[in-house]
């Protein structure tokens, strides 16, 4: 089978397209034929050897959305020809950048048929992490006042649609010329990093912290008391947070995402019922992996980068 491969890190220019074997599935394993994959920043930041894994060569991805070829023993879920989406386990079972994938069966669930691969391709990673930060952790409620960063991004739009289905007022923090789609999600408010202090909005029950670093500390000052704070900005996570927030009755916690069939279930309830789709910035083939990175490392990417590893057939 054809991947997207790498030798040593470094730039988009680092990938290059490979032979290998195709994967044979396991016990309570899943072959799937891959037919798109999400890209996610992550994958930048592993090509770039500043991820999770320290293991070259890689095949990075970890979104994937295709068609069970063939189950390994033990699986009853899934049967051949079945379309499925979902998260390989992160950060170890990366992979999703080939035209075949073995996956945990219960990692994966039925794509819904309203839906093409490269919507579905688009969503679980960065929507298992909002939905893990703010219904698993945060415990999000309606009538709640919650605040996410770099909210036009991958994970940060599909957040604002999760809160909103939790019946949450939502604040979004993304430069001006996002506003409009962000609104078309369902924000209610937005701040325009560039120009606005979001420290000045009132107080939320939960920040959903993308970024880390000082945006995570001064977002403790928009928290209401007993508010929580959710960081998915992990490996810039200030060591002594929570501390500080405890001090001021507040949580701070850092959260790496899992991957999680019952999540994947709900997800997919909200993309059956029309509140939850992935805004999608560029699609691009396979074998130009390398311009969807280049694309990521901008860092002005509108919600995802997909790739189609199944010309035509999406």
């Amino acid at each position: 089978m054809k991947a997207i491969s790498q030798n040593t890190y470094g730039g988009p220019d680092v990938l290059h397209e490979v032979e290998t074997d195709r994967p044979s599935p396991g016990p309570s394993e899943v072959l799937v034929r891959v037919h798109a994959a999400g890209m996610n920043p992550t994958d930048w930041k592993h090509r770039r050897g500043a991820g999770f894994l320290d293991r070259l060569p890689l095949v990075l991805g970890w979104d994937v959305s295709g068609v069970v070829e063939a189950v390994g023993p033990g699986v009853t879920l899934h049967r051949p020809g079945d379309e499925v989406f979902g998260m390989l386990p992160y950060p170890y079972g990366v992979g999703s950048f080939a035209e075949y994938v073995v996956a945990p069966a219960r990692a994966m669930v039925t794509k819904p048929a309203t839906i093409d691969h490269v919507q579905a391709g688009a969503i679980p990673l960065a929507a298992l992490t909002a939905w893990q930060a703010l219904v698993d952790t945060a415990r999000l409620e309606a009538g709640q006042r919650v605040l996410v960063h770099a909210a036009a991004g991958g994970v940060g739009h599909l957040a604002v649609q999760i809160a909103k289905a939790r019946g949450a007022h939502v604040v979004g923090t993304a430069s001006a010329p996002k506003h409009a789609v962000l609104r078309e999600l369902g924000a209610d408010e937005l701040v325009d990093y560039r120009t606005e202090d979001f420290t000045a909005i009132e107080p939320v029950d939960v920040v959903l912290d993308t970024l880390g670093g000082d945006t995570a500390v001064r977002s403790l000052d928009v928290l209401k008391p007993g508010g929580q704070l959710v960081s998915i900005a992990i490996r810039d996570f200030p060591a002594d947070l929570s501390d500080r927030a405890a001090a001021r009755g507040l949580s701070a916690r850092p959260l790496l995402v899992e991957a999680d069939q019952e999540g994947m279930r709900s997800i997919r309830d909200l993309v059956v019922d029309g509140r939850l789709r992935a805004v999608i910035e560029a699609v691009f083939p396979l074998e130009e992996a390398a311009k969807g990175h280049a694309l990521g490392d901008t860092g002005r990417v509108t919600g995802k980068v997909v790739l189609t590893v199944v010309p035509g057939r999406d």
